[in-house]
């Protein structure tokens, strides 16, 4: 799985250019901060569980790449950043070596998650979940531009596990399209809390027919999910 996160992202970051305009080469970068030597990504997958996790301040971005560089042979340096301003404050996450973390107004917790991907494996995935240490399940919509609307907050015992068998069991679909007819499919943001320093976050979509997710390929969920899916 590392290699094929790594190998995604050298093709995007160090080739994923796109034909030259005026001379200079428009190019599509990740979501990443180079600190310490290391390459660190936006992970997707997860948000920082509770911002008592937030160590201490370790740096802060010192150039921001996109809009200012257009060489696809530039070299980063530390410090470097794709999309944060210079000046963005850098923080160490409790019990974790290789993730960082900024703040974000935009995260459900506060704080955008990175990960060392030279250096780490990425744990993110629902498979990666040990569904029997989650404490506490969170159910968010997305609402753009206003952000995310929590609209449930699951602890009881047997529900989780019913709405974690719902997910568990969900039927491989890679050749399902959405029907787009009356709009995009409503999106929702679940995310599972275990002890852990940050949480995994999975989106969940509605499209007037179906709910589906992408654990890994497209998977159709049952109708049964929207029994947690209900805005009061």
């Amino acid at each position: 799985m590392k290699k094929w996160l790594m190998l995604s992202f050298l093709i995007i970051y160090l080739t994923g250019c796109q034909p030259f305009i005026g001379g200079q080469s428009v190019i599509d970068w990740v979501d990443f901060i180079q600190w310490n030597d290391h390459d660190y990504t936006g992970v997707l997958n997860s948000e920082l569980a509770d911002a008592s996790f937030i160590d201490k301040e370790i740096g802060e971005v010192r150039f921001k790449v996109a809009d200012n560089v257009t060489n696809s042979s530039y070299q980063l340096k530390d410090g470097d950043a794709a999309f944060h301003e210079k000046g963005t404050k850098l923080y160490s996450i409790k019990g974790e070596d290789n993730i960082i973390a900024v703040k974000d107004k935009a995260a459900i917790n506060g704080y955008r998650i990175y990960f060392a991907i030279d250096n780490s494996e990425y744990k993110w995935h629902f498979e990666d979940v040990s569904l029997d240490q989650v404490k506490k399940i969170e159910i968010y919509k997305s609402a753009p531009p206003t952000g995310n609307q929590q609209i449930a907050t699951i602890s009881d015992k047997a529900k989780m596990e019913n709405l974690l068998e719902i997910l568990s069991n969900s039927k491989d679909a890679p050749a399902f399209q959405p029907n787009t007819n009356a709009g995009d499919p409503i999106s929702y943001q679940i995310i599972l809390y275990t002890d852990e320093p940050t949480a995994y976050k999975y989106g969940v979509h509605y499209d007037g027919n179906t709910y589906f997710w992408h654990p890994s390929e497209t998977a159709i969920l049952s109708g049964d999910i929207q029994h947690f899916i209900s805005e009061k």
